[in-house]
């Protein structure tokens, strides 16, 4: 009898590369010219960032440096959901983003409903913020990892301890 192989379907935001792209998005916006004068700033707390600036404008041309060197560190941008633009102190606006870390119970659903869908003879359940697939065949789990890359998710998905 064969050996069961497996792996974990996780979502996972690094926070030390968030810190390092807000670093290096902070020293840029000092540099450019269309930021002189301006109150912009970008802070995280905890598992959330918090973006300032002169006005809405401002605050996109922000997020937009910030996703650029959020991409360059390989942070996943679809785990980001913005909050609402808000009025803040100063004459600013603030928009708070939050992190996403781990599946919730809807996209472990969608997820399994894929891996169910792709008829492989593969085990899959819900272990709290990750999904563990199990199977004879490792070429059935690459299947499952293929199927779920071209899926298109809402949240960005890691594929970890492959054994």
């Amino acid at each position: 009898m064969s050996k069961e192989s497996s792996f974990d379907i996780v979502s996972k935001v690094d926070l030390s590369e968030v810190t390092n792209a807000i670093n290096i998005a902070l020293k840029e916006i000092q540099n450019r010219y269309d930021f002189k004068g301006s109150k912009s700033d970008i802070s995280l707390e905890k598992d959330e960032l918090i973006l300032i600036s002169d006005d809405e404008f401002k605050l996109e041309q922000l997020k937009d440096v910030l996703i650029g060197k959020l991409i360059k560190r390989g942070v996943p941008t679809k785990n980001i959901q913005y909050g609402k633009v808000e009025a803040a102190s100063g004459g600013t606006v603030r928009q708070r983003a939050k992190l996403v870390q781990g599946i919730d119970k809807d996209n472990a659903k969608k997820i399994n409903t894929i891996i169910k869908n792709t008829g492989l003879k593969v085990k899959s359940q819900i272990q709290e913020d990750q999904i563990r697939v199990s199977g004879k065949s490792k070429d059935d789990l690459q299947k499952v990892i293929a199927a779920i890359r071209e899926a298109d998710l809402p949240i960005d998905v890691q594929f970890v301890n492959y054994r």
